[in-house]
């Protein structure tokens, strides 16, 4: 039925009355949700993460950070020389009894982050990177100042001002209102914006300064870092799956510069030897219950197997798989399946339950070193490093005792395929159960401190790393020397031992 042009009028007036007082209502939230930081001592929204909220949300997210890096380092000794080290800056703080919980992380990663209500964590791949207690508490008391500024709370109340306006304005339009998001741990490790990064190191650099170290410690790390960034570039030729401190902490090159302004060269302890006793025997790189990289091979003493990549093949181990790669030639990803979606026939799992959406071709059972496996072909459409376009995929799943599935994925341009069929193929025949002598003496790297000898150069140092290339580069970052810098005799630097 038409209704009159009048009272058409009177309900659009009625839906654009409802539209800005939505609107209104966005911003008399955000208004009144402002509050004055102690340690900033600047005004900021935090009205939908109380403190009370973010340990809350710290304490339920902690045990799923635990699980995706590797769980706790376990070495009490070197866990309590970090809380030790970031209670002192806590004291140092403007909220000196504020709880905090620092925790060193079961991962080779260089990082280091925190989640709100106090929950701090140092990977033990940083721990191996810094050069001083004072490096240490300038990476300590940066996320500490995170924690203090409030910064996820302010970010999180941001989002959910965002998504409260989208939805008072899609109620106002007739349209569907969507509920907000779950705020996973996703939310507490993504980028800070870049004045809230150097905020933290502002007050990091104070909580350095208020704890007796040298200030100078915190530009001295960050340099480190880019050192580092630089070295892993190297290694993984770029475009690798990585994640570390440059993912959550960018803009670092700025971040030296403002950090070495703040320190102007104040005086103060850097504890260097009082680090390195810690550190020494740290497990450097891969652990083996994550599986161990040397070289080419691949082991995994708990899975009890390894395999071997081709020549010219990088092996980077994440924690979701294992990839092997060829810049522009070719990748191969490694994983298990998942228990709940595992299958006895390793052919029904392939077409099924893997690649059930995916044109498969010459599909078959087949039999790897005695045990049962499946294999398929397809054509998919992607990425690969300078490559876009159609890739020829091989997939192939192989059965291990007590129904473990394990599964390789090889990518290659199609042009690149034929030379690359055979090392595949010797790849996938490489896999096999390891022996119990074998997986006892699969043993991690770790960190070893020498004391320089009369004589002795960064090259003659590095020649002794159990690494088959970029060992001078990998030995100068590893101590912080910059290029053409020598280390000290009688000086102690760290070295890497088997």
């Amino acid at each position: 039925m038409a209704m009159s042009r009048r009272k058409q009028d009177v309900q659009i007036i009625g839906r654009r009355v409802w539209k800005y007082t939505g609107l209104l209502a966005v911003l008399i939230l955000t208004a009144s949700g402002c509050s004055t930081n102690p340690a900033t001592g600047e005004s900021a929204f935090t009205l939908f993460m109380s403190p009370a909220d973010e340990v809350r949300v710290g304490a339920q997210e902690h045990p799923k950070i635990l699980e995706r890096f590797g769980g706790v380092y376990d070495d009490p000794d070197v866990g309590g020389y970090v809380a030790e080290v970031g209670g002192r800056l806590v004291a140092n703080s403007e909220l000196p009894r504020l709880s905090f919980t620092f925790t060193v992380l079961n991962s080779p990663e260089v990082n280091a982050f925190a989640l709100p209500g106090g929950y701090v964590y140092i990977t033990r791949g940083l721990l191996a990177l810094a050069n001083s207690e004072a490096e240490l508490a300038a990476v300590v008391g940066h996320e500490i100042g995170h924690v203090v500024a409030r910064h996820t709370a302010q970010r999180y109340s941001q989002a959910v001002v965002a998504g409260l306006g989208a939805a008072l304005l899609g109620a106002a339009v007739g349209g569907d209102v969507e509920q907000l998001a779950q705020l996973g741990s996703e939310l507490y490790l993504a980028s800070f914006s870049r004045d809230q990064e150097y905020q933290a190191d502002q007050l990091g650099v104070r909580y350095l300064r208020n704890a007796g170290y040298s200030q100078d410690a915190m530009a001295g790390f960050l340099k480190n870092l880019i050192r580092n960034k630089a070295l892993e570039e190297l290694l993984r030729e770029e475009n690798q799956p990585e994640a570390g401190f440059f993912s959550t902490h960018p803009n670092t090159p700025d971040r030296v510069a403002r950090a070495g302004a703040l320190a102007a060269g104040a005086a103060g302890v850097t504890r260097r030897d009082a680090l390195f006793e810690t550190i020494a025997g740290l497990v450097f790189g891969d652990d083996p219950a994550q599986g161990l990289v040397r070289g080419r091979r691949f082991s995994h003493p708990d899975l009890g197997l390894t395999f071997e990549a081709p020549p010219g093949f990088r092996l980077v181990n994440t924690e979701q798989a294992v990839y092997a790669r060829s810049k522009n030639a070719g990748v191969v990803r490694f994983d298990a399946a998942r228990r709940d979606e595992s299958h006895p026939d390793p052919l029904i799992y392939l077409t099924q339950i893997w690649a059930p959406n995916i044109r498969l071709l010459e599909a078959e059972r087949i039999t790897i070193n005695g045990f049962p496996a499946a294999t398929a072909a397809a054509q998919v459409s992607g990425t690969l490093d300078d490559y876009r376009g159609t890739l020829d995929a091989r997939f192939v799943v192989i059965q291990f005792p007590g129904n473990k599935l394990y599964r390789l994925l090889f990518l290659s341009p199609p042009l690149r395929t034929d030379a690359l069929r055979d090392d595949f193929q010797r790849m996938t025949f490489s896999m096999r159960l390891l022996s119990a002598t074998e997986a006892a003496q699969l043993v991690p790297l770790t960190v070893e401190i020498l004391q320089v000898s009369s004589g002795a150069t960064a090259e003659s140092l590095a020649a002794g790393l159990p690494f088959d290339e970029r060992r001078l580069e990998r030995f100068r970052v590893l101590n912080g020397l910059d290029l053409g810098e020598q280390p000290v005799s009688g000086q102690k630097v760290k070295v890497i031992a088997e």
